[in-house]
């Protein structure tokens, strides 16, 4: 029989009968079985800030770090976060928000979020790894490692696009500066830039696209103009918000001036311009070009990743630039003794770590089987027992495959969505995090 008058709700939410709420719960425990990660991330809450009675009190360290592994875990938006946290009582109680507490709104989140160092987030995986080395999940004996890449939130980076993004964010931010001095004055050249973008796009040969090109990068010449003389006069004003302004003219301008040039190189002199001296994005102007295997090419940054034998990431490595693999070989087995005490018994590595010096230099470290993909006429069978081993270490090595592919589907792995670089190497190290997390809390589920 139906009910017609609907029961007073209780006060206390009740437990979910769920998988992922279980997974969850088990997620909690462990960073409850590790006060010391909340109290580095407070480090950083704090750090730059003054003692104040006044005011609502922030968010605790506790909440903060609970709240990133939750977002990237799921692949939220932080808008996506603030809703769950103010509607789920499940992702409330993970996050340690008490019931009758206001949740955090988008703003917050980010802000405490983005406060977090890479540094910091490192710490806190290296102790989730002691503990899961301490619970026997992870012994360390044996590792897999392998490269992949990050790419950044980016369109392709075509020349044409990028001379347009600067004409177009030229001519935003010099709108805005009209606000605090008469003297600014521009011409507003942006849907021209837009329709001579869209023409370079459509033209079918570089003999058409030439002199569309030469119109604009001369209209983006015409709008760095105005863009300096602006920066001149808002350095000239009292207004820190004029100040500011100046600032973000002013690199935006250093962007520009490089995108011209690599134009100018490549389209009217027909120059290959290195990956080094690129710029594919003036909003991420950190990304880095890889090419991968000379077949493929990427935008964002090459990390290293050492996998044991549990599915858990033991360790993640990523530099600027696109160093070859062979050269971090013995790196990563370093940092596999930094992170969980010794270098492991047996390691399997890709073929672009393959060198007949890194199967010595593995050998000198310890390790008692190092099986190197096969490349050229290189002895790979020197640091194996026997033809048996290497094959055997080398189908171990293809399980990293699928642990980089579940990191990047369920854990945002794939695409940094965070600005800048040093948000980009937290972002890596947050998605490293919540898979850890995820793949200890199910391997320890009673």
């Amino acid at each position: 029989m139906r009910k017609t008058i609907t029961p007073q709700l209780g006060l206390v939410a009740e437990s979910v009968d769920h998988p992922h709420a279980h997974e969850l719960g088990r997620v909690s425990e462990i960073l409850d079985a590790l006060p010391q990660a909340a109290e580095l991330v407070a480090k950083d809450l704090i750090e730059g800030t003054l003692a104040t009675k006044a005011g609502r009190l922030g968010m605790s360290g506790e909440q903060v770090m609970r709240a990133a592994v939750l977002k990237q875990m799921h692949g939220w938006s932080y808008e996506d976060l603030a809703f769950h946290l103010a509607d789920s009582p499940t992702f409330r109680t993970f996050c340690r928000l008490g019931l009758m507490d206001r949740s955090p709104k988008k703003a917050t989140l980010a802000g405490n979020i983005k406060r977090v160092r890479p540094q910091t987030l490192e710490q806190v995986h290296r102790l989730v790894m002691g503990y899961a080395k301490k619970r026997g999940v992870e012994k360390g004996k044996q590792a897999r490692i392998d490269s992949t890449v990050i790419e950044s939130n980016i369109h392709h980076p075509l020349d044409s696009n990028l001379l347009f993004d600067v004409v177009r964010v030229l001519t935003r931010i010099l709108r805005g500066a009209r606000q605090y001095s008469t003297r600014i004055e521009f011409s507003n050249h942006h849907k021209r830039a837009k329709r001579r973008m869209l023409d370079v796009i459509n033209a079918r040969s570089m003999q058409r696209r030439v002199p569309i090109y030469r119109e604009l990068v001369q209209i983006t010449r015409w709008t760095m103009g105005y863009a300096q003389r602006a920066a001149a006069v808002l350095k000239s004003l009292s207004s820190l918000c004029a100040q500011a302004t100046a600032d973000e003219l002013e690199h935006y301008l250093e962007l520009g001036k490089k995108v011209v040039e690599q134009t100018e190189r490549r389209v009217f002199h027909g120059q290959s311009v290195p990956a080094a001296e690129k710029v594919v994005s003036i909003f991420e102007p950190h990304t880095d070009v890889i090419v991968k295997d000379r077949r493929e090419t990427l935008y964002g940054h090459k990390v290293f990743l050492s996998v044991g034998t549990s599915g858990m990431i033991v360790d993640m490595l990523m530099e600027r630039g696109n160093p070859a693999d062979s050269t971090r070989a013995t790196t990563m087995l370093e940092r596999h003794r930094d992170v969980l005490g010794k270098v492991p018994e047996h390691a399997a590595f890709d073929a672009g770590f393959t060198s007949a010096a890194n199967v010595q230099a593995a050998r000198a470290l310890g390790v008692k089987a190092a099986s190197f993909a096969s490349k050229g006429n290189i002895n790979v069978l020197a640091g194996v027992a026997n033809r048996k081993q290497h094959k055997k270490l080398q189908r171990f090595r293809a399980g990293a495959e699928g642990i980089i592919s579940f990191t990047k589907r369920c854990a945002g792995f794939g695409r940094c969505t965070w600005r800048g670089y040093r948000s980009f190497h937290a972002y890596a190290w947050t998605a490293v995090l919540a898979t850890n997390l995820l793949l200890l809390a199910r391997q320890t589920m009673t």
